[in-house]
């Protein structure tokens, strides 16, 4: 019998902190078709983020456990207005490097830095839930995205 050390969330958090919110662009493969893929593997564990586009774009996390699919969530999201979407991005990893195991989905409910502002509302657990997760700079919205996701059986 293969003991079990982790649990799913602790295993999104250190998936999701070593790859796209690291801000390591080098972890980030292109594939033939133009999508973008981050893969991180821990014991029977195993995460894949794949998406499209830059702005805006979409996208889907799959994780598997010993080989067999068990939680995949979906995304789409934007930028607006005047501000960099680079630097969007750049506040956009911060905030999710503070992604934590009672909500392993995106970052915190808030983070504030100088005149930048993240919030995320979700509802559900990481067998069903949905949220929507939004960035402001200077109290103007600049970006938003929408994500859902769940248990696989």
């Amino acid at each position: 019998v293969k003991i079990k050390f982790m649990t799913l969330s602790e295993f999104l958090v250190e998936a999701k902190t070593k790859t796209y919110a690291s801000g390591e662009n080098n972890r980030e493969r292109k594939l033939e078709d133009g999508t973008k893929e981050l893969v991180y593997e821990q014991d029977e564990w195993k995460y894949r983020d794949r998406y499209f586009g830059f702005n805006p774009f979409i996208g889907e996390e799959i994780v598997w456990q010993d080989g067999k699919i068990y939680w995949a969530m979906n995304y789409y999201g934007k930028t607006f207005g005047d501000v960099l979407a680079s630097d969007v991005y750049k506040f956009l990893q911060k905030a999710m490097r503070q992604v934590k195991k009672d909500k392993p989905y995106r970052g915190p409910s808030e983070l504030y830095e100088g005149e930048w502002k993240y919030r995320n509302e979700v509802n559900g657990t990481t067998d069903d839930f949905e949220g929507f997760e939004r960035i402001f700079y200077r109290d103007i919205k600049v970006y938003e995205l929408k994500y859902r996701g769940g248990r696989i059986k």
